[in-house]
């Protein structure tokens, strides 16, 4: 019996799509994608800039553009990709008797994109359409329209519960083992009954009464004994923590993740950690992206750039200083802190300040990595020079931006897709170490 033909369908993309990410049109398949009018003039607001979503409009302009040589945008243009459908910008004014201007009592953008959805279902009847928006709001205005609405899964991971934690805790091993372990420094993965060991993965391995601290070395292909040490005076106070400043010391991992809740120590492990083998780096960056209070944009504080830009800095100072007051002003390592500083082989940045520089032989701090989308954590690490080592750091389940989640932000995506690779190491800290009442808040608020 021949297979029924599958039903094309019309995706109707809203402005937080595109935003996203610049390339959205080529993740439909061989269906047809549609643009409202409405769209391309938000975007005119967004093309000046240097934050993320001003290069995604400015990329996104050139695709259509390139797309659009000799064809009106008014009529169906191929999209340049084998077995793809075809995409327009909806122009028409929308004469059906459903008018979202007049349902919601304002004639916004928001509105006029689901009027264009609404006229491509009459224009299609047909056709499925489908509006996409990040915009979960928006997504509900047009259900209760009976205007079909999803995210835009491409970079989503399916199954939050399942996402990579970095570490394994094998009990009920026989004595002999762990007692071998200490005394040569490593055993076999097959001697903890594990047969294909994540590369650079991290085990606590116990028994009823000891247990060690080990990782899998993809190399050598034998989980190895980790020791705890500190890093300019910064102790790990849990084995994630002792894990995480040994994946950032091992200068064969040249991309580590660590994600947790506030207060679990990522940036100031990743810092001391940084700072503890800066030896090897000619610069060590650590930046955070800007993500504006109230979704407002920097030029509305008061203030030069550098009064405008310091509060969102602040947290990144506090943790340098944190590392520095471990010494006495006359100790070398304080004075070292502050040379760097003034030389700028220690640079704390926004992360827009950071493009078009180069990031060869540096260590890169990247703070609050959730509030990156994928392409953005793809741009960045595609950057990446010789002898460079890049530190995202983050918690998933705090998400600063209105069109990230904590399955479509940059990070988890990043944890998701990379993990099994010999220079990528991850750990999930889970354990506060802030202060009783910061986990007290963590656990019930």
């Amino acid at each position: 019996m021949p297979r029924k033909k599958k039903k094309k369908k019309i995706f109707v993309l809203d402005t937080s799509v595109i935003l996203y990410t610049h390339d959205a049109i080529y993740s439909f398949e061989d269906n047809d994608v549609a643009i409202p009018i409405t769209v391309l003039e938000e975007l005119d607001n967004f093309k000046k800039g240097n934050d993320s979503k001003n290069f995604e409009t400015r990329e996104f302009i050139r695709i259509m553009d390139r797309l659009s040589i000799n064809n009106s945008l008014q009529n169906w243009i191929p999209i340049d990709r084998p077995e793809h459908g075809h995409f327009k910008v909806i122009m028409q004014e929308h004469t059906g008797k459903l008018d979202a201007t007049k349902v919601f009592g304002e004639n916004k953008p928001d509105h006029r994109i689901l009027n264009a959805a609404l006229s491509m279902g009459e224009e299609h009847p047909d056709k499925k359409v489908i509006l996409v928006t990040k915009d979960i709001n928006l997504r509900l205005k047009a259900k209760s329209l009976n205007i079909p609405a999803e995210d835009f899964e491409t970079g989503k991971i399916k199954d939050l519960e399942s996402l990579y934690i970095g570490k394994t805790i094998v009990e009920g091993l026989p004595k002999e083992v762990i007692d071998a372990v200490y005394a040569n420094g490593f055993c076999m993965p097959e001697d903890i009954g594990i047969s294909k060991p994540i590369p650079n993965h991290y085990f606590i391995l116990k028994n009823n009464k000891t247990s060690a601290l080990t990782y899998y070395n993809p190399i050598l292909e034998r989980i190895e004994r980790i020791e705890k040490q500190p890093a300019y005076r910064i102790t790990p106070r849990n084995a994630e923590q002792v894990f995480a400043l040994h994946a950032i010391r091992n200068p064969k991992v040249k991309l580590v993740t660590l994600q947790g809740v506030a207060g679990t120590g990522k940036t100031l492990l990743a810092l001391a950690g940084a700072l503890d083998q800066k030896k090897n780096f000619k610069q060590i960056y650590l930046a955070r992206p800007i993500v504006p209070l109230s979704n407002k944009d920097i030029g509305y504080l008061p203030g030069d750039i550098a009064s405008k830009l310091n509060p969102y800095m602040e947290p990144l100072w506090d943790n340098l200083k944190f590392i520095q007051n471990q010494f006495n002003e006359k100790d070398r390592e304080f004075k070292k802190i502050s040379d760097a500083l003034e030389q700028e082989k220690l640079v704390i940045t926004p992360l827009a300040y950071i493009r078009g520089r180069s990031i060869s032989n540096v260590c890169f701090i990247v703070d609050e990595a959730q509030n990156l989308t994928p392409h953005e954590v793809k741009t960045i690490i595609t950057r990446a020079g010789e002898n460079t080592k890049i530190i995202l750091t983050g918690d998933i389940f705090q998400i600063d931006t209105p069109y990230l989640d904590s399955q479509s932000n940059g990070l988890s995506y990043l944890i998701d897709k990379i993990k099994h690779h010999d220079i990528y190491a991850h750990i999930r800290l889970e354990k506060g170490e802030r202060s009783e009442l910061a986990n007290l808040a963590n656990e019930l608020l």
